[in-house]
């Protein structure tokens, strides 16, 4: 049996839907896919398929009950259904006539209530009843004339309406203005005079903001051509919301940043500048990519630190040195220049002190001293990390003028540690880098100037910041790469290499204790290292002037016992050096043997050298071969070392006849010497003496003492001259298990002051004034004249005889 809507108390379905209101007479598609929703028009029959479409009072609701639907609602006939590819269907409902809900009879597969009609009041026209309807629809009239979004064919479809009940159903479902809560409260008025009423007032005002709309497209048109659409609509929006009461989300925006500014502490000169950005702002419309750059620009100023610190010039020299020994071991020269340094602060706080520079090999410390610099004086740590850096403006930053413009790494940093006097660490400043964008540490050395920081003026804020609070610290590991403008800005403090016997207390204090935390293993009650197996790791496993690699190979061994653990193994593990073996492999380090080996024929000399990486030794080899007066020099030298070795070779010419060589050797034989690990880029005077050496062992068929390295600079007439990087170059003799070293007698303060004896137990050094010292001191005092080696060893051979030499 279908349902007659108009008859009295009846069951009816009931499709709640959100946001909509249908009228009594209205046609409306609506889209349908809740599961309740379906089964409700699958269960429709005949053809008359009626049902009751009720507003929910919050449309978030997914499954509604009786309690969350208004109560009065519209009864509708669905005319067609389509099904869509998505599961959902389109069902195309009339409205009928007015119906409220007096109970809810089930919820499941779908609401189903008791409804009545409610029938409409007050159609008994009147004079009244007529003005309000005759008012009502000319004012439609009205908004549909000035509204692009009505169709003017509404105009004439109203004068087809002669009931006042239909006109107000009509009329309210086709204004758009009207909000869902204003339709519901049409919908549930049964009075047609209340109604029209209604209407009347909001068609009233309507037509009010059409006018407005009207005269402010006007007003704006004369300002703006075809291709600013955007902005004219924008400016509509601001001028309705400024007329209706709105809120303006811009001038909101506006106000929150001067805000920010009053509050930031900031210089006058950057007053000043963000009080011009803001009134650019207020004008701009946020569509606007200009308004996107200024709000930038605005968020930068006011998030930077003008006025806030985190440190105390209260610093605690006996806690400071604490710190230092807590974190590093050794290093005394380098944490007594530290302490005077903090002192100096301690005094003067306003004091534009020097720039400290860390020079040292990876791994010695140089980051974690500017950490516990930072933690002795109370301040925040950042870095800056300027290894490979090439351009300019990423010191100074870029001009506002570039898409994408932001602030230089120096500011970048400030704002990130959120104080503008942190402790500010530029590492590897020894790397940047230049190219046509600029030079990085031209830039540098306007921020490392305590005479000039205190008024940088990075691009992009282009107003002065004031850095003489920071404290900068500059790490390098070597000198050389940086100008020497910037590198006159730094004091350089440098941090040698460790010993093993510091490599060991190191491991034990630090290392060991770290990994086995991060690890999750409790040191001595899972794992223990003993003296011997730190000894063998250091000696067979790494060569580095640092403790990288040994906390490394350290972890590696940490990490098997893990693996153990893991495993369901509990036992107590000892690391000894049979273990470490076991556990690392074939020994990566075994330059004791490779020395002896290497220079036990003659022509090889061992020399050492300086590098970034810490001191270490260098072969040399040298060959002779049937020819004459051809000098080659290969192993990726520099000028400097190639001028040493024509230096070396013209001394060994004036004085052959004194190590019995043939004074016309050069004329009868090539000679050409080599310096292995061809890839790796050498430079230097220093290698002098071992030239001299290796050359007079070669032609003179006497082999070099086993396990002697020396290094000097050689001159013409045979005199040693100093060099330098002394303490590093004795660590690397030390670490590749050389027993004596030949030093030139003028660097003998600085083994006396830079070398403490347990640094040389073991090591036997020698200093030597003269080229013939050395030689005497390298091949052992000569006898009696040998006999000169020829040209190109026995008559009949033709191969080169080659031997390694520094």
């Amino acid at each position: 049996m279908t349902p007659n809507p108009k008859s009295g108390s009846q069951d009816l379905p009931i499709l709640p839907v959100r946001d909509t209101v249908l009228f009594p007479g209205a046609v409306m598609p609506l889209t349908v896919g809740r599961e309740s929703s379906l089964a409700l028009l699958d269960s429709l029959e005949g053809n008359d398929k009626i049902l009751g479409v009720v507003a929910q009072l919050d449309p978030r609701t997914e499954d509604p009950s009786g309690t969350d639907l208004h109560m009065v609602g519209t009864a509708a006939k669905v005319h067609k259904m389509v099904r869509m590819p998505n599961g959902n269907v389109v069902a195309f409902l009339e409205g009928l006539n007015r119906i409220r809900i007096t109970e809810v009879l089930g919820i499941k597969p779908f609401l189903r209530a008791q409804v009545e009609p409610q029938p409409d009041l007050d159609t008994e026209r009147d004079s009244g009843l007529t003005a309000l309807e005759r008012n009502a629809q000319e004012l439609f009239r009205d908004v549909v004339a000035r509204s692009p979004q009505l169709s003017d064919d509404l105009q004439s479809a109203i004068n087809t309406i002669e009931s006042p009940a239909r006109l107000t159903d009509f009329i309210a479902g086709t204004l758009p203005s009207l909000t869902t809560m204003l339709r519901q409260e049409l919908l549930e008025t049964a009075s047609v005079r209340v109604r029209l009423e209604i209407l009347v007032r909001e068609l009233a005002k309507e037509r009010e903001v059409l006018d407005l709309r009207n005269r402010i497209q006007e007003q704006v048109q004369e300002q703006v051509n075809q291709g600013q659409k955007e902005f004219l609509l924008r400016e509509q929006m601001k001028a309705i919301q400024k007329e209706l009461g709105d809120s303006d989300d811009t001038q909101a925006e506006v106000d929150e940043l001067r805000k920010k500014v009053e509050e930031s502490g900031m210089s006058a000169e950057g007053k000043k500048e963000c009080d011009r950005e803001l009134k650019r702002l207020a004008r701009m419309t946020p569509a606007s990519a200009e308004y996107m750059v200024a709000r930038t620009y605005l968020e930068w100023m006011t998030s930077l630190p003008w006025n806030k610190t985190s440190g105390t010039d209260d610093i605690n020299i006996h806690n400071a040195q604490t710190i230092l020994d807590e974190d590093h071991y050794d290093l005394e020269k380098v944490k007594e220049r530290i302490l005077d340094y903090l002192a100096v602060k301690k005094l003067q706080p306003g004091m534009k002190g020097p720039i400290l520079c860390f020079l040292g090999p990876p791994g010695v410390g140089k980051t974690s001293l500017g950490k516990s610099i930072a933690r002795a004086m109370g301040r925040k740590f950042v870095r800056v990390s300027l290894g490979g850096m090439h351009d300019e403006a990423e010191i100074r930053g870029h001009r506002r003028t570039y898409i994408g413009a932001l602030p230089g790494q120096i500011i970048q940093h400030i704002r990130r540690a959120e104080t503008m006097d942190p402790v500010v660490m530029l590492d590897e400043v020894d790397k940047l880098g230049r190219d046509f964008r600029g030079d990085p540490a031209a830039a540098l050395m306007e921020v490392l100037d305590p005479e000039q920081n205190a008024n940088f003026r990075d691009h992009y804020l282009d107003v002065p910041f004031d850095l003489s609070k920071v404290i900068f610290i500059a790490t390098a590991n070597w000198m050389d790469p940086i100008p020497e403008p910037l590198r006159d800005r730094m004091e350089i403090l440098e941090l040698p290499g460790y010993t093993e016997e510091e490599k060991v207390h190191i491991a034990k204090r630090f290392l060991i204790p770290r990994q086995t935390t991060e690890h999750g293993i409790k040191l001595g009650e899972q794992i223990e290292f003993t003296d011997e197996a730190i000894h063998e790791i250091i000696h067979s496993y790494t060569r580095e002037a640092g403790v990288r690699n040994l906390e490394r190979e350290i972890a590696n061994l940490v990490r098997k016992q893990a693996r153990r653990m893991a495993e369901g193994k509990t036992e107590k593990h000892i690391v000894t050096p049979e273990v470490v073996h076991e556990t690392l492999g074939v020994p990566k380090v075994r330059l004791e043997k490779e020395v002896e080996e290497r220079v036990k024929q003659p022509g090889v000399s061992v020399g050492l050298v300086w590098t970034p990486a810490g001191g270490d030794i260098v072969f040399i080899e040298a060959s002779a071969m049937r020819g004459g007066k051809q000098f080659t020099m290969t192993g990726h030298l520099g000028e400097v070392m190639q001028e040493s070795m024509r230096a070396a070779l013209t001394w060994v010419r004036a004085h052959a006849e004194e190590f019995g060589i043939d004074p016309d050797f050069f004329r009868k034989q090539d000679l050409h010497v080599h310096v292995p690990s061809g890839a790796i880029p050498k430079d230097g005077p220093s290698a002098g003496v071992a030239m001299v050496t290796a050359l007079v062992s070669l032609l003179s068929g006497r082999p070099v003492r086993p396990r002697v390295a020396m290094t000097g600079e050689i001159s013409l007439s045979g005199i040693v001259l100093p060099v330098g990087g002394i303490k590093e170059k004795v660590l690397g003799a030390k670490r590749a298990g050389i027993r004596e070293v030949i030093l030139p007698s003028e660097n003998e303060a600085n083994v006396k002051e830079d070398l403490p004896p347990e640094l040389t137990e073991g090591l036997q050094i020698h200093f030597v004034r003269t080229a013939d010292q050395a030689l005497e001191l390298a091949l052992g005092k000569l006898e009696k004249p040998l006999r000169p080696v020829s040209g190109g060893g026995r008559r009949g051979e033709d191969r080169p005889t080659t031997v390694p030499v520094h």
